[in-house]
């Protein structure tokens, strides 16, 4: 009689939350996944797109700047018991925002951005993009550090478009942050940010 073989037991957001808070996994189709150690290069970009969205969008709404956003680093969201990201920069419109300060936040984000690094497009173009469809997150941007280009994918429908490509020495209108004009420059560190 031949034994059968049974498949690994998938992990679950139990299994990542027992590795404590400071662990860098993320659960992708119930695989745990050592987020890895950031660049430099990847560092800096993160810092100029979270500037550059945070100044004009996590605020009060005012005159100048349109706010009415929650912008969080790192935070990890689940999005089925096998699926938690630890995303490079996530939002929420205000009134929809998570309120728990610890733990795995269980609200679908507004808007994603992710950060490509080598070795890893599969899991920013493939595998988070499904996950992110299925949960119906609006917006989901790609910055892709090495060869200088952001991707700007919108829900419509029951999958993602690819709504907009840009480059530094591009100004464009990003949603869903379109009303303020993005000098692509600003994000990959080629021009201050002076607005």
């Amino acid at each position: 009689m031949l034994e059968r073989v049974s498949e690994n037991p998938k992990q679950t957001a139990a299994d990542l939350v027992a590795l404590g808070e400071d662990a860098s996994f993320e659960l992708i189709h119930g695989v745990l996944v050592e987020k890895p150690w950031a660049s430099p290069v990847h560092c800096r970009r993160h810092t100029k797109i979270s500037s550059w969205i945070t100044r004009r969008y996590d605020r009060a709404r005012s005159e100048r700047w349109p706010g009415g956003w929650e912008i969080r680093t790192e935070e990890k969201v689940q999005y089925e018991t096998t699926e938690v990201f630890k995303h490079d920069l996530a939002g929420w419109h205000r009134d929809r925002a998570p309120t728990n300060a610890r733990g795995l936040v269980t609200v679908a984000p507004d808007w994603v951005c992710e950060l490509m690094s080598l070795g890893h497009e599969k899991r920013d173009r493939v595998d988070k993009l499904e996950v992110l469809r299925t949960a119906r997150v609006p917006h989901y941007w790609i910055v892709h550090p090495e060869r200088r280009e952001l991707f700007v994918h919108q829900l419509c429908g029951s999958g993602y478009e690819l709504v907009l490509t840009a480059t530094p020495g591009e100004v464009v209108r990003a949603p869903p942050f379109e009303a303020v004009e993005l000098r692509v420059d600003v994000l990959f560190g080629d021009a201050d940010d002076e607005d």
